[in-house]
């Protein structure tokens, strides 16, 4: 069995209580892991919240994680998300200097390639609110840095499970 390491979406469901994001990564300060991302939000009932973080993790790793987050009291269910059964998601909002009118064209024309969404407009920025998949925020980061990105903010991944058909 090969032992690489590769980024790994966990996703679950815990009481939605006070302390139990503080214990989830604890749990991983405490044994020398990373999270590389994270998102927490309220489910459908309100006492029940879910926690999406991203981790870099070989086979075996992994499988310490998920014994230690199965051992907390607080969760309810685990999932590894990786798979491609698995819809990752990302939000951004990226503000962009938009001082000269080509400037101003080249971002309408990548918020249109990208199917993004310009949510505010100053006189020398643009704000985009963007959604998709890891490798497309990168690309779209990778295009806009030229053009002069003043600042991000990432919801980093949320993932759910595609419904049988």
């Amino acid at each position: 069995m090969e032992n690489k390491t590769r980024k790994h979406t966990l996703t679950m469901l815990v009481d939605n209580e006070p302390g139990v994001l503080s214990r989830v990564a604890g749990l991983f300060s405490g044994r020398g892991f990373n999270i590389d991302s994270l998102c927490v939000a309220e489910t459908i009932d309100p006492k029940v919240s879910r926690i999406t973080l991203v981790t870099e993790a070989d086979p075996a790793m992994l499988e310490q994680i998920e014994k230690q987050l199965r051992k907390l009291i607080n969760v309810i269910k685990l999932r590894d998300m990786t798979g491609s059964r698995a819809i990752r998601r990302e939000m951004a909002l990226i503000c962009v200097r938009a001082l000269k009118s080509e400037q101003r064209d080249e971002i309408l024309r990548l918020v249109q390639l990208f199917r993004c969404k310009v949510v505010d407009v100053g006189p020398a920025y643009y704000i985009i609110e963007a959604t998709g998949d890891a490798e497309k925020m990168a690309a779209l980061i990778n295009l806009l840095k030229p053009i002069g990105i003043k600042k991000i903010a990432r919801t980093g991944a949320i993932a759910l499970y595609r419904e049988p058909t």
